[in-house]
């Protein structure tokens, strides 16, 4: 038999399935912990089974997502357990926006190369964010791609389901002139504007990201690394006891892009810098970047995870409400009819305090 001649298998070429069944070994446990007593069947089959018995009229609720670049740090920090909460974040929080309850996740992990420690970490933050939005776990998808991505490489995404019942659907319809805007902060840069951030910070800064800085009090990583806030419990038990017209989940885009959103004909959203001061990761970026205001606001979420608009009436028990579950809430601004030759749409003036 001549050299060309040798047989082939799939793992030389690069496709571990032995690892691949190692890495299910190791986060199976982590999975289960992500569940719901609707859940039927366990991990493993073709498909994954959740009871609807419960609901009256359900409106079925579904959005996929990523974390962006946000992985190319994690991926040089060599930590791979958080990650998977801020994929949680950008699925389960756009479903809450119209009010529906995060019931389940399916993952999808491409990797260069199988490493079962790695993937296991990644499922670990998976399931954890399950475990803080309250949804299941119910399955997932882990390919190998060796020759097409590096070993070390992966992405990962997911597509989240929740429901509603039909009569209480949120949304811009339900939106009112008089209606007060409440902001509720985020834990940092959450998933979005990465590129920005290396490019600024690593690139044109060229600051290691093990390297301590003083104003983050931790070393720049850890600060990039800082997981996404899951909203999901805090805007439904706020949805079961005030009067929530629609939430706005902050993500690409920032604030006043995705407010646009939920602004319906003939109202405008009238926000103010005023009224808080973002964390000092959005300051270090704009300063050292030299970075305009409108580039800022428009790429990051500048301390603003996620906005209810509620009536004006249960102005104070939202926020007192936010408060008790730990969230740091403000009234950012209210909505107001649009005035002669105005068009509809968001307003977002003054400046951040101390900057």
């Amino acid at each position: 038999m001549s050299e060309n001649d040798e047989s082939v298998s799939y793992a030389a070429a690069g496709v571990n399935i032995e690892a691949g069944d190692r890495a299910v070994e190791l986060f199976a446990p982590l999975a289960k912990k992500a569940t719901r007593p609707e859940v039927r069947g366990g991990l493993g089959g073709f498909a994954g089974l959740f009871a609807l018995g419960k609901y009256k009229e359900p409106l079925l609720a579904a959005g996929s997502d990523g974390v962006g670049t946000k992985l190319v740090i994690a991926q040089k920090m060599d930590k791979h357990d958080t990650i998977g909460i801020d994929l949680v974040a950008m699925c389960v929080d756009d479903l809450v926006v119209c009010g529906a309850e995060p019931l389940f996740l399916q993952d999808y992990i491409a990797v260069g190369k199988v490493v079962p420690e790695h993937v296991a970490e990644i499922v670990s933050g998976i399931a954890e964010g399950c475990v803080q939005a309250g949804a299941a776990l119910l399955g997932g998808e882990t390919a190998e791609h060796p020759g097409v991505m590096a070993e070390g490489d992966y992405d990962i995404s997911a597509t989240a389901v929740g429901v509603v019942e039909a009569d209480e659907l949120l949304g811009p319809d339900r939106v009112r002139s008089g209606d007060v805007i409440i902001g509720m902060a985020s834990s940092g840069l959450h998933s979005n504007g990465y590129s920005l951030a290396r490019h600024v910070l690593l690139e044109k800064a060229g600051l290691p990201l093990d390297g301590y800085m003083e104003e983050f009090e931790r070393t720049l990583g850890e600060e990039l690394l800082e997981p996404t806030r899951i909203y999901a419990k805090d805007c439904l038990a706020l949805a079961a006891e005030c009067e929530v017209h629609t939430f706005c989940h902050v993500t690409g885009g920032g604030l006043a892009g995705n407010m646009e959103r939920i602004v319906p004909e003939g109202l405008v959203a009238e926000m103010s810098r005023n009224t808080w001061t973002p964390p000092q990761i959005f300051r270090t970026i704009q300063s050292l970047g030299k970075v305009p205001q409108e580039e800022m606001d428009k790429t990051f979420n500048m301390g603003v995870g996620m906005v209810a608009v509620v009536s004006p009436q249960d102005r104070d028990r939202a926020l007192a409400m936010l408060t008790a579950r730990h969230i740091d809430a403000w009234e950012l601004g209210t909505v107001r009819n649009t005035r002669d030759g105005e068009d509809s749409g968001v307003v977002l003036d003054g400046t951040h305090p101390g900057y």
